[in-house]
């Protein structure tokens, strides 16, 4: 009877010692940390709050009001990753803040188009036939071009020609 109590105490012992030191709920937890914090991470460093930061009171009134409009000429660039010659075509507007805007613009206008063409001809055929992947073109162009910017700010970049090819 001994020996039974003792393999019963034996077994049980085992049994704790075999349960899993990280439960399930810690390791979720930690999961939606982690994706909260790279939320956040992408927030601030796509510069979304930049001008609430720095008083920009124009993005918080008057965001239905459309801003001033600059029209880009039109960029011709070859898609990476394609067997055959395929080629981007398209004709972009860029919505600004204010009316400064236009005239720094003006001032760095070849350093614009090098980094608009820069960044068009690293894409890839599959990359800008959707949907998703023409406005995630448009938010990497917004935030490439907000980075030179300093009387005011991008609000939108507008495809009024897209063709590929």
């Amino acid at each position: 009877m001994v020996d039974e109590e003792e393999g019963k105490k034996e077994q049980a012992e085992e049994g704790r010692g075999e349960k899993n030191p990280f439960p399930i709920k810690i390791i979720i937890i930690a999961v939606l940390v982690l994706a909260l914090g790279g939320g956040v991470f992408f927030v601030i460093k796509s510069g979304l709050l930049i001008g609430i930061f720095k008083g920009d009171e124009s993005l918080v009134e008057n965001v239905d009001e459309i801003g001033p409009i600059y029209s880009m000429d039109t960029f011709i660039v070859n898609l990476v990753g394609t067997r055959s010659k395929s080629y981007l075509k398209a004709k972009l507007e860029l919505e600004l803040s204010n009316e400064k805007v236009k005239d720094e613009i003006n001032k760095r206008l070849p350093q614009f188009r090098d980094t608009i063409l820069t960044l068009l001809s690293t894409k890839s055929d599959g990359d800008i036939r959707t949907l998703e992947g023409k406005f995630q073109v448009r938010t990497e162009i917004m935030m490439q071009l907000n980075q030179y910017l300093t009387s005011g700010n991008i609000r939108n970049v507008y495809f009024t020609d897209f063709i590929v090819q």
